[in-house]
């Protein structure tokens, strides 16, 4: 059978098919080229999302091989000529300022992008995969680049990690929960989409099962304080059939504190952790984020290099990065006081590598840095 293109509305269907959700697949750029909000991707249902984006800017240690520190600017000639896209920098900082406070130097300015870049695409697959089986698949722009530049894509020229293709291992999790904001009429436009800003009215917990076998899982849901400290608001266990997604919880957005957000985790009948994810019903701007203690240590285990991290305080997008050429078994994590989380090192290229000397170049920040 022969797809006539891309976005097309079905076989042998060569009509426009650019902004329909209802069948065929779509691709969805009002994010990023109309500036609209991240929660916009919540205002349409695709049947297969193919092609979407955001961008950040390539990361400091690339920036650093064709910049100048004097270059080193957003609006800088030589920055704006390593952009795909016109205006891309100014898209950029424009986005910052919607869910961040503004950052205190270029350098957190190059973390703070891949962050949001990686919250984009995570609320739109995030969303599109809880609404199986309407949405059975999704393609984000794009995997990587052929030039050191600011672009849409989840790997640096060379093909070193950026923030986005750590995100991408979770919210691809072929075993996932979600949280969806809802909103009640009065905070909707004509069209149904969320006005900018506004809060939900209550958040559903999903759970998705991109497997072909029936699962149970048992999921712990927690409200944290930005400060410390942190209570329960669902534990239970429940039943996802094969390849579906279901409602697992729902709880009223009230019942969150002001300085609260969602964290939860869930795991196997044997205990075993499956994975963890978080939720903010407000940009993170609104937050008064606290100054973290994030104590690191190294150990070798089966011939591979171990980070274990953990934190005083809850600690937002921790990022660990070091000198020599490889990536981390995840990243731009949260890190709760009581909890430790175990970071393994692979090298490029088969280089064998020691935690001693990694530890030498070993760089770990965080969200409250960039205030």
């Amino acid at each position: 059978r022969f797809w006539p293109s891309s976005p097309s509305m079905g076989y042998l269907d060569f009509s426009d098919g650019w902004h329909a959700d209802t069948r065929g697949d779509t691709h969805y750029w009002d994010v990023w080229h109309s500036a609209k909000s991240f929660e916009a991707y919540r205002t349409v249902n695709p049947r297969f999302a193919s092609e979407f984006g955001f961008q950040s800017f390539t990361s400091m240690n690339i920036i650093e091989t064709f910049a100048e520190p004097r270059d080193r600017n957003p609006s800088s000639p030589v920055m704006e000529n390593h952009q795909r896209n016109d205006g891309g920098n100014a898209r950029i900082l424009e986005t910052m300022t919607r869910y961040f406070r503004f950052p205190r130097d270029f350098d957190q300015m190059v973390f703070l992008s891949q962050i949001q870049q990686g919250l984009a695409i995570k609320t739109a697959i995030e969303y599109w995969r809880s609404t199986k089986p309407r949405c059975m698949g999704t393609l984000f722009w794009q995997i990587n680049d052929i030039w050191p530049v600011a672009s849409w894509s989840s790997l640096d020229y060379g093909g070193q990690w950026k923030l986005l293709q750590y995100m991408a291992k979770r919210f691809f999790l072929p075993l996932n929960v979600v949280a969806v904001p809802v909103h009640d009429d009065v905070q909707t436009n004509s069209r149904g989409t969320p006005v900018e800003g506004a809060e939900p009215t209550s958040i559903v917990l999903r759970a998705i099962n991109d497997t072909g076998a029936p699962t149970s899982i048992a999921l712990d849901v927690r409200a944290v304080k930005i400060g410390g400290g942190d209570r329960v608001v669902f534990s239970g266990n429940c039943a996802v059939g094969p390849d579906a997604a279901i409602e697992v919880s729902k709880l009223a957005a009230a019942d969150l504190a002001a300085d609260e957000f969602l964290f939860f985790s869930w795991r196997d009948a044997k205990g075993n952790l499956l994975g963890e994810n978080d939720y903010f019903p407000k940009p993170y701007k609104a937050y008064e984020l606290v100054s973290p203690t994030i104590t690191s240590a190294w150990s070798d285990r089966d011939g591979q290099p171990v980070l274990t991290l953990s934190s005083d305080k809850p600690a937002l997008f921790v990022t660990a990065t070091v000198d020599l050429p490889g990536y981390f078994s995840d990243n731009a994590i949260t890190l709760l006081p009581g909890r430790t989380t175990e970071l393994v090192f692979t090298p490029r290229h088969g280089a064998t590598v020691s935690s001693t000397d990694l530890a030498k170049s070993l760089k770990v920040r965080n969200l409250a840095e960039t205030f």
